[in-house]
């Protein structure tokens, strides 16, 4: 890491610990104005700049929220806004202990050659983005690509090299400007696919992902990493349990992450609220020797039943808040082996699947 000084290596590292810090995650609050519209449509809320700003505000200014998140993943729009006492959000968050982050991809875009595959947009002007962003107050940054399975035709080695390189590239971008990268190459839920087809091209995308972090000479203690759990795919008759999903996650885990990475924080991809907080107990009391941090970095499966219960209304803010809360504390728990199920929400055991999956 000759690019990177000491310095610099240290201050990454203390801003990846402190996100895993321990029984605490992150709030993926990064929806585009047009996936932020798809939730609202679904509640009968206006998609209206001020609206994503109150709903939003609701979250951040949740009582007790600092307990639970240690950091909020911001998109571009809320870097910009502000409570409603003047103070920007960034700002805000700080004064609660929480770290703001920001998402750094662009979206989604047919991968040349390919008949049902995606690569990621927005490598080209991405330093001086990032560079941007930490002016701003954030520390962190998320970009996600994502790797499809397709019986035996998909992923094709062209998706998976794109998508590791990809996430490579962004990462040095990153620490170079000062930002911890949270590194995603999420695989998709689809898919009729048993879980142990999930976990061999988990494994096998997370084997390559390491090596083009390392040829980028990225350094790892000062990375997080953003993984689908090991899954059947959701058109898959064979369910799994949580204890099977778990041993599968860890296994593939174990194989494949260095040591020396400070931290794992899932995606919940389209679990309901409960299987997300489940699913992540079980992944934390099978964890084995692994020194990882595993926690979350949840967006529809810590507000769901928050939107629910706010429909876009000023008067039921504080339901909404309470509902966030409950499911931050649950996930809380789950990050610590320590959640037993059952806390409910308005939407906890609703669906959050959506096919194909973009922002």
């Amino acid at each position: 890491m000759a690019y990177l000084t000491d310095a610099q290596k240290t201050e990454l590292k203390r801003i990846a610990e402190a996100i895993v810090a321990p029984g605490k995650g992150i709030l993926a609050a990064d929806e585009s104005t047009g996936t932020i519209k798809k939730r609202f449509d679904a509640v009968s809320a206006e998609n209206t700049e001020d609206n994503r700003r109150r709903y939003r505000q609701l979250l951040f200014k949740a009582d007790g929220i600092e307990n639970y998140i240690s950091g909020v993943i911001l998109f571009d729009e809320q870097v910009y806004q502000k409570t409603d006492e003047g103070v920007a959000f960034p700002d805000y968050l700080r004064s609660k202990g929480i770290i703001p982050g920001i998402k750094v991809d662009q979206g989604l875009t047919p991968l040349e050659g390919s008949s049902n595959e995606q690569r990621a947009k927005g490598l080209d002007d991405l330093y001086e983005r990032c560079l941007k962003y930490k002016k701003q107050g954030c520390d962190f940054a998320k970009w996600r690509c994502v790797v499809k399975i397709e019986g035996d035709a998909l992923p094709t080695a062209r998706s998976i090299h794109h998508v590791t390189w990809c996430l490579a590239e962004y990462a040095a971008c990153c620490q170079a400007a000062g930002l911890v990268p949270i590194v995603e190459p999420e695989i998709l839920p689809d898919g009729n696919h048993e879980i142990a087809r999930g976990k061999a091209v988990t494994e096998e995308v997370l084997k390559w992902q390491y090596l083009a972090l390392e040829q980028y000479g990225v350094y790892l203690p000062g990375t997080l990493l953003k993984p689908n759990m090991v899954t059947p795919g959701m058109q898959c008759p064979k369910r799994a349990t949580p204890a099977e999903i778990a041993a599968a996650t860890v296994e593939a885990l174990a194989k494949t992450v260095p040591q020396e990475m400070t931290g794992v924080v899932f995606l919940s991809g389209g679990q309901t609220e409960e299987e997300a907080s489940v699913n992540l107990s079980a992944i934390n009391n099978a964890k084995g020797p692994n020194k990882w941090a595993l926690t979350f970095s949840y967006g529809r499966a810590l507000q769901a039943s928050a939107q629910k219960a706010w429909s876009g209304k000023k008067e039921n803010e504080a339901s909404a808040a309470a509902e966030f809360m409950k499911r931050a504390k649950a996930n809380s728990e789950a990050s610590t082996g320590k959640y037993k199920g059952g806390v409910g929400g308005a939407a906890a055991s609703d669906s959050q699947f959506v096919a194909n999956h973009t922002y």
